[in-house]
C-alpha cells in the first residue's frame, strides 16, 4: 500500500466536535476500504490566505494514511461532495513522518515563548505625542 499525507480545511463555522466527526466519518471510509490512518492532527482554526468561499478561517486536520489508491479516492470523492469541507490536497511520501508534525512543533514552541515572557518587567512610561504636547503648550500661553 502507498504512504499518503492528507490535509483538509473545514468550514470556520463548523464546531471543533463537528471536525471531529468528519475526521472520524473520513478514518472509517479509509479503513472500510482497506487503509490504514496511522496519524490525526486537529491544527486549529487558521487564517486563509485568501478568501475561499466567502470563508476567511478554516479548521485545518492532518491524516497520514497508509491505504490503497481506491480508498484515498473515495475519501476524496466524499469530501468534494461535503459543504463543510472548503479544500483538501492529499499528498503521496516515501515515508509517514513520525511524531508531532512541524505544526503542531511551531505551536508549541509558540506557547512555550509565551510562557517565558511572561514575567518580563513593566514598561517605561510611554513618551507623549506632540499633538498632546502643542495643546499643553498652546495651554500654557492663554
Amino acid at each position: 500500500m502507498a504512504l499518503y499525507e492528507h490535509v483538509f480545511l473545514a468550514r470556520q463555522d463548523v464546531t471543533a466536535q463537528q471536525v471531529e466527526a468528519m475526521t472520524e466519518t473520513y478514518k472509517a471510509v479509509i479503513e472500510a476500504n482497506g487503509g490504514a490512518v496511522t496519524k490525526v492532527e486537529y491544527w486549529g482554526v487558521k487564517s486563509l490566505a485568501y478568501r475561499i468561499k466567502k470563508n476567511r478561517k478554516a479548521h485545518y486536520a492532518l491524516f497520514n494514511l497508509d491505504a490503497p489508491a481506491k480508498a484515498v479516492a473515495e475519501m476524496e470523492r466524499q469530501m468534494a461532495i461535503s459543504e463543510d469541507v472548503l479544500r483538501f490536497m492529499t499528498v503521496k511520501v516515501e515515508e509517514l513522518e513520525e511524531g508531532p508534525s512541524a505544526m503542531l512543533q511551531r505551536r508549541d514552541r509558540d506557547e512555550r515563548e509565551r510562557g517565558e515572557r511572561g514575567d518580563r518587567p513593566d514598561r517605561a512610561p510611554r513618551r507623549r505625542d506632540d499633538a498632546e504636547a502643542s495643546d499643553e503648550a498652546g495651554e500654557e500661553e492663554v
